[in-house]
Order: C-alpha cells, then structure tokens, then sequence
C-alpha cells in the first residue's frame, strides 16, 4: 500500500512542474507588452525597455521560467501590475468567499446527487429514473450564468427570499452567511450534480446485477442496507473518479459564479486581472488553481485503495 501512496505522490511532482511551465508561458504567448502597459501610453521606448529591464523580462525565457520557479517554491508569486501589492497578499484577502462556495457546493452536491442516483439505480426504468435522468441531462445543458440569473429572478427578485449578490464572512453570523452561498451553491453545483448522479446510477446499477448482491437480498436485508452499505460502497471508485474530475468544472464555474453573484473572491479576482491584462495575478491564481485541482486528485487516487484494495498491488 504504501509503494502505491509513495509512486502517486511522486508522480505529481511532473505534473505541477509542467503546470508551472504552461501558467508561466501566457506571459509570453498572450498579446501585448506587460513593460508597455505598466508603462503607460505616453511612455518612451527607453522607458519600457528598463521596465522590461526590472521585470526581467530581457532575459532568455528559460532563465526567466527558472526564477519564476524559484520564487513560487519561496512563496512568491510576483506583484500585481495594476494595485502593485503582492500576488499573494491579494490572494489571502480573496480566499475566503471562494473556499466557502467551493465547501457548500460540494456539500449540496454530494448529498444531493449520491442519493437521486442510487434511487434511480434501485427504480431503473421507472419514472422515478426517467425524471433523475431528465434532471441530470437538463442540469449539463443550462450554463452557470444561466441557471444563475434564473435563480437570482425567481428567489431573489419575485419572493424575496434570498439576497442577489455580494457576501457576507462567517464572522458576522452563520445564517447571514448562508443565505448569501445558497444560490451561488446551487447554480455552481447543477452541472457538477447532474454529473455524479448520472455516474451514481450507471455505477450502481451495475453492481446491483452481481452475484453478491442477489446473495444479500436474498438473506433479507432491507433495502436501505442493500443500497447505502453493500451496493454504494462496490460503486464508490467510478463515483469518486467523476468527483475528481468534477473539481474541474467547480474551477472553472468559480469565475462565472462570482461574477454573477458579485462575490469578492478568486474568481473575480483573475476577470478583474484579465481586463487589466495583469499577467502575474493571472498566472498566480491559474498555478494555485491547477495545484489544487492536481492536489484533489491525488486524494482521490489515494481513497481508491480503500473502496477497492485491489488497487494498492
């Protein structure tokens, strides 16, 4: 087991590295001259060429990439062009908003689609299982912003339920808090639930058809058991694979999401960046993004022994 833990953790070491490499390259493959924007309009050649100087942005691009690293590894991810305050100061402060809807997402997601899947499994065929399917075809075709403005329209503009936009820190109240991520979850997490109950289902279904299942029906465990303690757990790998691929979409689905609901987090921060063209905020978020999506999926190759312990040999 743990030569199989060891071999999957050095195995992302590559993989960060050719992250770094692909965020670091935008710099220079995306348009426009960083030294000239920080510069100005009414900047002399001379000007921006000791801009680029300072930058090191005159340098070979090996050179340049090897510094970039060496700095992240210390912590440092460069300076905002636009506010010029650290990449990572400004990271700190918009954080939070972004763990908290990525944490509620999650949350609703899993406890709603695990469920709807495995009781489409358990009533395939009926409309109980036609309707989760509709659902789960329905909830991939709507994007974000879509479904969001909908929910925004419907709870927010014609009950008066929920707040639009904005958001409010732990800090002052849970309820507060709550009331502002619940729309905000639920637009994230369509797609992303719509994806695990369709897995769920074709998972579960699968294992429901296998020899020790009719076993344990036939000894007359309760359906419940059946389903939560004996089919669920033989399904777990493909279910867990899809939420690893999920976070992906939950990534992706932030900007969109925090640009709907104007919430001040990851998020906006990188669409504010990418209309200033401020590259080091870009590439910062975009490496912290993708070690985190990388990071996510070592967990879920590492829980893979436990369902399934077929795997560590």
């Amino acid at each position: 087991m743990w030569a199989y833990v060891l071999r999957r953790i050095l195995a992302t070491f590559p993989v960060l590295a050719v992250v770094a490499f692909v965020v670091f390259s935008i710099l220079h493959i995306a348009p426009g001259d960083p030294a000239a924007i920080i510069a100005g309009d009414q900047a002399t050649p001379q000007q921006i060429e000791a801009i680029r100087a300072s930058l090191g942005l005159d340098r070979p691009f090996h050179e340049q990439f090897l510094i970039y690293v060496g700095n992240v590894l210390q912590g440092d991810f460069g300076t905002s062009i636009f506010s010029g305050v650290p990449v990572t100061r400004l990271f700190w402060q918009r954080v939070e908003p972004t763990i908290a809807l990525t944490i509620t997402t999650t949350i609703v997601t899993l406890l709603l689609a695990i469920p709807l899947g495995v009781l489409a499994a358990w009533k395939a065929g009926s409309w109980i299982d036609r309707a989760v399917m509709s659902f789960a075809v329905l909830g991939f075709s709507f994007p974000v912003f879509v479904v969001g403005y909908m929910l925004i329209f419907v709870f927010s503009i014609q009950l008066g339920w929920l707040p639009i936009q904005g958001y409010r820190p732990l800090a002052d109240g849970f309820w507060p808090f709550l009331r502002h991520l619940i729309l905000p979850s639920l637009a994230l997490g369509l797609s992303f639930m719509a994806l695990i109950a369709r897995i769920t289902r074709a998972s579960v279904l699968e294992v429901l058809s296998q020899d020790h299942i009719r076993t344990v029906r036939a000894k007359g465990v309760p359906t419940r058991g059946l389903l939560f303690d004996h089919a669920l757990p033989n399904a777990a790998v493909p279910i867990l694979t899809i939420v690893g691929v999920g976070v992906a979409i939950l990534l992706g689905g932030v900007v969109v999401t925090e640009s709907v609901f104007a919430i001040p987090g990851l998020g906006r921060l990188v669409v504010d960046a990418i209309l200033h063209r401020d590259y080091p905020v870009i590439q910062g978020v975009l490496l912290i993004f993708s070690a985190v999506y990388v990071l996510v999926n070592l967990v879920v190759d590492l829980l893979y022994v436990v369902f399934d312990p077929r795997i560590r040999y």
